[in-house]
């Protein structure tokens, strides 16, 4: 079960609500627990179909795991192209649509299958 913090989930909310009509992209970074506990924002272009990363920037770092994005549509589930960046950018991604709660945001593994997680605080 992925486990993430509150306050993440909160952030992803609010960054998929800032960034709207446009895609909203980050990384997810791990505790000592392995509980998802922060973005890592790095430099990036946001589109109304799609949002793309400096991946040089991304640090070399096991804390970092996957990513999240929105999409401003009503859809949650991957496209092609997400699935494409989910293969180079971790194991574990999150899609967040409109209209940006915690009834829209679902987990993904690398291959697009749905997972189960868990807010902690």
């Amino acid at each position: 079960m992925v486990k993430i913090k509150s306050s993440v989930i909160e952030s992803i909310i609010l960054a998929a609500k800032n960034t709207y009509p446009d895609e909203f992209l980050s990384l997810l970074g791990v505790d000592g627990e392995g509980v998802i506990s922060e973005l890592v924002i790095l430099p990036a272009t946001y589109g109304r179909t799609f949002s793309s990363i400096m991946t040089y920037l991304i640090p070399f770092d096991r804390k970092v795991i996957g990513s999240v994005h929105s999409h401003p549509s009503a859809s949650n589930r991957p496209s092609g192209g997400d699935l494409r960046v989910f293969a180079r950018l971790g194991r574990i991604h999150f899609i967040i649509c409109f209209p940006f709660n915690l009834n829209t945001i679902k987990a993904y593994n690398v291959k697009g299958k749905e997972l189960d997680y868990e807010i902690v605080k």
